[in-house]
């Protein structure tokens, strides 16, 4: 009992440094240029610094909100001077030139999650600052060279809600399954991969993404056209964030409670569907009311229907399923003792 309590305990200090980690990074915007002329070098600092902590606010609420949800209540001048100090935190200095009262440069700005959060609620916009299951993004196509446009992809995403790491398996296709891809996303430590079949021709190039997980392969929509394969992984990457913000973003006060067995195979497997439930932004009020070697009972409050949250579970490697008795989560991945399940 000793040593189970520890590694629950070890677990649950690892999501919470890797959870502090993500939101650092999901607000901090960086690359911002600026170039600010004034009578000295330190005034034209300043002022740069100002300019790019507005700059950067717009950019953070275009990051964890929708269009649509944004329209009519953040008009141009809605960040002040003012407001934009105090939602920062710092400022990290990337590049800079200084010289004859101008200062050219490229800042990253951190914001300050409590301050920012505040800002949109009393604006009534609605937002999520929670990132998506961690991914491996496979860079596939049938019409060209599947190295060249995995060489266009970062080693992994930065300040993006949708996470990921690129893999570099030459061997993905577009056809590829689950079971070939598993291995890859294990290793990473994520919950899923995404497929990103490039289509289209030089000039025109599209996008297909498929989410996979061991409960099965979800479309998640195409890109654009686009020019170049840079303009195709940033299409890419922003239509992930896109898809995620529209799955989890809560705009009603309603909640449902409801009630669960859950079924594994292992402490590291209970770990991990406790984790996917627990921070799913459609979960709260999570309690676990009973717990055996194989087993839990767990209450929750959750928003939206119920088929919102089976899809969001499903990107996370949960399966739920009706019973006679309730409902039954399992991984998707063992489907634990209730492997036939339908």
């Amino acid at each position: 009992m000793i040593r189970v309590v520890l590694i629950a305990a070890i677990f649950a200090a690892t999501v919470v440094s890797s959870a502090y980690g993500q939101t650092r990074d999901i607000y901090t915007i960086r690359d911002i240029e600026v170039e600010e002329q004034a009578s000295s070098v330190i005034q034209a600092q300043q002022e740069a610094f100002m300019s790019a902590r507005i700059k950067g606010a717009y950019r953070l609420v275009e990051r964890l909100t929708l269009p649509e949800d944004r329209e009519g209540r953040l008009g141009n001048g809605a960040i002040s001077a003012s407001v934009a100090n105090r939602l920062a935190a710092a400022v990290d200095v990337q590049e800079e030139t200084r010289g004859g009262g101008r200062y050219v440069g490229e800042l990253a700005i951190v914001y300050n999650p409590q301050y920012v959060r505040r800002f949109l609620e009393q604006r009534g916009i609605p937002y999520i600052d929670q990132a998506a299951p961690k991914a491996v993004v496979f860079p596939v196509s049938e019409r060209f060279a599947a190295s060249v446009w995995a060489d266009a992809w970062p080693e992994q995403s930065q300040g993006r809600l949708a996470t990921y790491k690129t893999s570099m398996n030459s061997g993905a296709s577009a056809q590829s399954g689950w079971e070939f891809l598993r291995g890859d996303v294990e290793t990473a430590g994520a919950r899923r991969a995404i497929k990103a079949n490039l289509v289209g021709e030089p000039g025109a190039f599209r996008v297909e993404l498929q989410s996979l997980t061991g409960a099965g392969e979800t479309s998640l929509g195409s890109t654009s056209t686009v020019a170049t394969l840079e303009e195709a992984v940033e299409a890419a990457s922003s239509l992930l964030d896109h898809v995620w913000k529209r799955q989890s973003i809560v705009r009603s006060s309603e909640r449902t409670p409801a009630r669960s067995s859950v079924f594994f195979t292992s402490l590291v497997e209970w770990n991990s569907l406790r984790s996917a439930m627990a921070r799913s932004p459609l979960v709260f009020d999570f309690v676990i009311e009973g717990l055996s070697k194989d087993g839990a009972v767990v209450a929750f409050v959750h928003a939206g229907d119920t088929q919102r949250l089976v899809t969001n579970l499903r990107e996370r490697g949960v399966m739920l399923d009706t019973d006679p008795d309730g409902w039954v989560m399992t991984s998707a991945v063992t489907r634990g003792p209730l492997s036939g399940v339908e």
